[in-house]
């Protein structure tokens, strides 16, 4: 008996040491940027190597697309072509996504704000509607508030002022515990991928499996810190709060189905009642991510607020 408990114990040891070790190297893993979009470029900036796609005549007013956490330009590509008919139109791959750089830090809503500022005055665009998907959504805030030279108006989809009341799902969840989050993130197979996905639209949506590819393609320290960036940046002052000192006009557009963010009408009503004059949209029949289970929708309401008056 006594033998047994210290082959246990042993055993113990041995995984506990394992696992530490694969803490250390998952966390310290890094990626080089390399294009992954058709028609994909890379731009080498100070805050790092962002992938881009433009699309449209280049002296067009400009459209700005902003992805989601653990998305990719991909997200938006059933909305770019009906964009791209008469506006300038830039996606970008945040830091950590898609074919974008990603190191072991720089996750903060600022710093990718920053960066995308990088980005778009490497392009000499000024004055452009930004539109951003959830994370993308705070980019876009602070995009708005640090470089307001570079945004005429922002268009935010299913972006809570704060995340109060959301839930990435259970899947996300164990990624991002301690250890166990490392050791999930080794070993995850792409059908758990796929099944946490599944929050991020209406019940039902088949999810494509190059969305797959974008969680599987990512670090995880760009998995773990990009949510962590949007609770500092949204709980320090929310997102509602932050547009209004702005003054730029504002969309927010959710869906009725949303099955992250709880109680999507009364979210909508946080912006305006925080900040008259936004305007806000529920969109039946699609969930989280509007942008790609709607996007004739989506983009027709981007084009009409882009298109509008001033204020």
């Amino acid at each position: 008996m006594r033998r047994g408990w210290k082959i246990a114990i042993g055993v113990g040891f041995v995984l506990l040491v394992l696992l530490g070790l694969n803490t250390l190297a998952v966390d310290r893993e890094t990626k080089p940027a390399g294009v992954t979009e058709p028609g994909g470029r890379l731009l080498k900036l100070p805050g790092g190597e962002l992938e881009v796609v433009e699309k449209g005549p280049r002296s067009a007013s400009p459209i700005v697309l902003v992805h989601c956490f653990s998305c990719a330009i991909d997200y938006w590509n059933g909305m770019i072509p009906l964009l791209a008919r008469a506006h300038r139109v830039i996606a970008v791959d945040l830091l950590g996504h898609g074919g974008s750089e990603k190191p072991t830090a720089g996750y903060t809503v600022p710093n990718q704000a920053d960066l995308v500022a990088e980005a778009l005055d490497r392009l000499a665009v000024r004055n452009a509607v930004v539109a951003g998907h959830s994370l993308g959504g705070a980019v876009a805030v602070a995009l708005a508030e640090r470089s307001p030279q570079l945004v005429k108006k922002v268009m935010i989809v299913d972006t809570p002022p704060d995340h109060s009341g959301s839930s990435l799902g259970l899947v996300a969840k164990l990624g991002f515990a301690p250890v166990i989050g490392e050791f999930f993130w080794r070993v995850k197979p792409n059908f758990a991928v796929k099944k946490g996905l599944e929050v991020a639209f209406a019940p039902g949506f088949e999810v494509p499996d190059e969305f797959v590819d974008n969680v599987t393609a990512m670090t995880y320290s760009s998995y773990h810190d990009s949510p962590d960036g949007f609770d500092d940046y949204s709980g320090e002052t929310g997102l509602d709060q932050r547009m209004k000192a702005t003054g730029k006009p504002l969309l927010v557009i959710m869906g009725a189905e949303e099955q992250i963010i709880d109680d999507p009408p009364e979210r909508l009503a946080e912006y305006r009642e925080t900040y008259p004059g936004t305007k806000t949209k529920l969109i039946a029949g699609a969930g989280h991510s509007p942008n790609v289970e709607k996007p004739a929708e989506t983009a027709a309401l981007l084009l009409a607020f882009g298109e509008g008056p001033p204020a």
